[in-house]
């Protein structure tokens, strides 16, 4: 049984997350015994193209001169498209932004059961049965495909990305879709310079209230460089205008993965926990021992912020001197 992954790109380049779910694509697949199509949409290199063989990618479908901006209308029907043309079973997508647009469009258009934010492979390929987070990410629920056609969006950084060599044939590949019938318009592009994106980063330096003021972010900023990490915060510093509102990590925000979550005077609601309980590592500083940001903790230490985060930062300088 083959299946199809979406492969989104930014600016003709794949990063991690393509990888990552070319890899699970595979994965999937090798249980299942078919193989993995990949789906690229844009303008991307022959090359770059090609790489995606190094993960498990036996075909690449590329549609290039697609709309410059994410159409849902029109993103459905190519994907929808290259699930015929690839005669493939499973629709494998990231749990992103794009992801959550279009994922429910082709389950209704392909009749097929959605298995939204899966973080594992399956338990199971016949009956197809899925594991993922519910309850803010409280809980996991194990969810069974009956449908003949499933989909499926993996969170970000819930499978490890996995290189064997090898590259794949690429194809051009004509959906028949009607481009110019995009009803969504870039009227302007604005993009920020200078700064890891929170979705890139494998480490994330964050802090709350507990910071007490906008003055007081200049160690947040520092370990951060230290680190080669970026920087975030918790809702209220966003609300009060302390910081971007671009970095505000939590249910209502970004929800992020990294491998190591560092939060700094923040207390911990479940609003927060929801948008980074799926890092690898966290590690709290609050002055509140029974501050709820400590029940998600790997590591915690209980003290002021402000006093502890100089103290970290010339400890990691002394041992990345050593």
């Amino acid at each position: 049984m083959s299946v199809l992954v979406y492969t989104e790109n930014w600016d003709g380049k794949f990063k991690k997350l393509s990888y990552e779910l070319v890899s699970y694509a595979s994965a999937v697949a090798g249980m299942m015994g078919g193989k993995v199509t990949a789906l690229s949409i844009g303008n991307v290199t022959q090359d770059e193209l090609s790489n995606l063989g190094a993960y498990g990618a036996s075909t690449v479908l590329n549609v290039a001169g697609a709309p410059a901006g994410l159409d849902n209308q029109v993103y459905t029907g190519i994907i929808a498209a290259a699930m015929e043309k690839s005669g493939a079973k499973v629709l494998v997508m990231a749990h992103n932004n794009t992801g959550k647009a279009v994922a429910p469009r082709l389950s209704v258009r392909l009749k097929a059961g959605l298995a939204a934010g899966v973080t594992a492979l399956p338990e199971s390929a016949d009956p197809l049965v899925v594991r993922k987070k519910v309850f803010s990410g409280k809980a996991f629920a194990k969810v069974k495909v009956n449908s003949g056609v499933a989909i499926l969006t993996l969170a970000q950084n819930s499978f490890e990305v996995i290189s064997t060599g090898g590259s794949a044939s690429v194809e051009a590949f004509d959906p028949g879709i009607d481009m110019a019938g995009a009803k969504t318009t870039i009227k302007d592009v604005q993009k920020q310079g200078g700064k890891l994106l929170l979705s890139d980063a494998d480490i994330v330096v964050s802090g709350g209230r507990g910071m007490k003021s906008p003055d007081n972010w200049g160690p947040i900023e520092e370990l951060a460089g230290v680190l080669g990490a970026a920087t975030a915060c918790s809702r209220p510093v966003s609300d009060e205008g302390w910081r971007p509102h671009g970095e505000h990590t939590g249910q209502t925000g970004k929800i992020i993965a990294p491998n190591l979550y560092f939060a700094f005077g923040i207390s911990g609601a479940i609003q927060h926990l929801a948008g980074v309980s799926s890092s690898k590592c966290i590690v709290a500083v609050n002055t509140d021992k029974d501050a709820p940001i400590f029940e998600a903790a790997d590591y915690g230490i209980v003290g002021d912020a402000l006093a502890i985060l100089p103290q970290l930062i010339a400890e990691i300088k002394a041992a990345r001197a050593q």
